[in-house]
This record gives C-alpha cells, sequence and structure tokens, in this order.
C-alpha cells in the first residue's frame, strides 16, 4: 500500500479548497504548507482558489428548483462537482468571519454539495446517505481574530461542529477529520505564525 495512495499504481487524489482575498495573507502561507507536504507525500494535488476559479456562491433558480428533482442543474459548477467526487483527501483552507464561513466557501457548499452527489436525499423522515464515499481523509485549517476561550465557551466552536458533524460526518462514510484553528489570528507575531504552520506540517503528515 502506497502511503498517499489507494494502491500502489493509484496516488492519493487531494483536493485543496482555499479562500481568502489577499494573495499575502496568513491563508495563503498556510494553503501553500498544506499543498507542498501533500506533494511530499506523494499526492495528486488539485488547488482550488475561490477568489481564483469563478464560482458564483449565489444558487440560482433553475439550480433550486431542481434541487431535490434526481436531476440537479449543476451548469457553473460541473468543474467543482467533479473535483470533489473524484477526491480522495480534501484540505480546506479559510478564515472564520463571523463565527462562519467566508460567503465564497459558502457559496461552495451550497452549490456544489448537492444531493446526488454529497449526499442521497432519502425522504422528509429519514437520513441522508453518505454520497461521498471516496473521502476518507479531511483537513480544515482555519484561521480566526478571536480568542480561543471566546470561541469554546461564549461561541461553544460552531464551525467545528458544521464542519464535523453537518457536512463530514454525514456525507462521507469514516472519513478522518483533523482541524486546526490559528486563534487571535489578526495581530498574529511571525514566531506564532511558524509554529502553527510546524503543526500544519505535522497534521498533513500525520493524515496523509
Amino acid at each position: 500500500m502506497n502511503k498517499a495512495g489507494n494502491d500502489l499504481d493509484k496516488p492519493m487524489r487531494a483536493l485543496v479548497v482555499s479562500c481568502h482575498p489577499l494573495e499575502n495573507s496568513l491563508c495563503a502561507g498556510l494553503t501553500a504548507v498544506v499543498i507542498e507536504e501533500l506533494e511530499q507525500a506523494g499526492a495528486d494535488v488539485f488547488h482550488v482558489d475561490l477568489y481564483d476559479c469563478g464560482l458564483d456562491p449565489v444558487m440560482p433558480a433553475g439550480q433550486r428548483q431542481t434541487y431535490f428533482s434526481g436531476s440537479c442543474d449543476v451548469s457553473g459548477v460541473e468543474k467543482q462537482i467533479e473535483q470533489l467526487a473524484q477526491a480522495d483527501l480534501l484540505a480546506l483552507v479559510f478564515p472564520v468571519w463571523w463565527s462562519g464561513f467566508p460567503a465564497l466557501l459558502k457559496g461552495w457548499f451550497d452549490r456544489v454539495w448537492i444531493p446526488g452527489v454529497a449526499y442521497q436525499d432519502m425522504g422528509p423522515t429519514k437520513p441522508i446517505k453518505s454520497g461521498l464515499v471516496q473521502l476518507k481523509k479531511c483537513i480544515a485549517v482555519n484561521t480566526m481574530g478571536s480568542p480561543w476561550w471566546v470561541d469554546r465557551f461564549v461561541l461553544n466552536q460552531p464551525l467545528r461542529k458544521i464542519v464535523a458533524r453537518g457536512l463530514i460526518g454525514p456525507c462521507t462514510s469514516g472519513c478522518k477529520l483533523r482541524q486546526l484553528t490559528l486563534y487571535d489570528a489578526q495581530d498574529v507575531k511571525a514566531g506564532r505564525a511558524d509554529r502553527f504552520k510546524r503543526k500544519v506540517r505535522k497534521a498533513v503528515q500525520g493524515i496523509v
């Protein structure tokens, strides 16, 4: 078994989704760390920068009207859906804004994680069925301006719950998830940023 693949002839397919408007942001640096470690592990890496890929995060009427029809209109997001459906590993790198996802990343989930792709809708009284059965590993790396105690004790870590219980849990089957957050990121010093990058490196090495 190849560490970075499903068998000796097939490297792991890693989808890296990043979301930050600034090219010199801390998230951009963290994205580079994630990609470097995945490539060193032998993975086929596909990087989607949501600010560069042309994704319209607003779900159009046509997609919503056909959402549960069994043949959802995926015009404009065909490539993103194909990338997600083929990924063995998903890496998300993004800032936390107002305790949630940036608008582009939320739109990616809205428009790409649809019935028939991320899950199967089993009806109003039954739980959904996982659709991303090939997705076995996920790492979420994010920055947050607030201190850790605000996220944990005041907000009760809403975003961690959404990623783990609202997305990865129901839409995958036995996916290994690792989540890392850099708190007080607005005024982070170089030394602490470097320490967090080393932590991210080790986490990627551990999950691949």
